[in-house]
C-alpha cells in the first residue's frame, strides 16, 4: 500500500479520482488550493484507489495523507 502525501500545506479543493478507480504513475488525484493558487497533487506510482482520506474543503499539512493506493 502506498499513500499520496500533500506536497505542500493548503485546502483540498478538489478530490479527482474515486475510491477503486486505477491511477497511473504521474496522474493527477487532488487540487489543492493555497494562496489563491491551484496546485495539483499527482500519484507518484500507479495503483488502485483503496481510500480517500482527505475530503474537499479539509485543511491539510504538508506531507498528510490524502489517499491510499494498492
Amino acid at each position: 500500500m502506498t499513500t499520496v502525501k500533500a506536497s505542500m500545506a493548503g485546502t483540498v479543493w478538489k478530490i479527482i479520482v474515486t475510491e477503486g478507480e486505477e491511477v497511473k504513475a504521474g496522474q493527477d488525484v487532488a487540487i489543492l488550493e493555497s494562496m489563491k493558487m491551484e496546485i495539483p497533487i499527482t500519484a507518484e506510482v500507479g495503483g488502485k484507489v483503496k481510500k480517500i482520506l482527505a475530503q474537499e474543503g479539509d485543511f491539510i499539512n504538508v506531507n498528510d495523507d490524502i489517499l491510499e493506493l494498492e
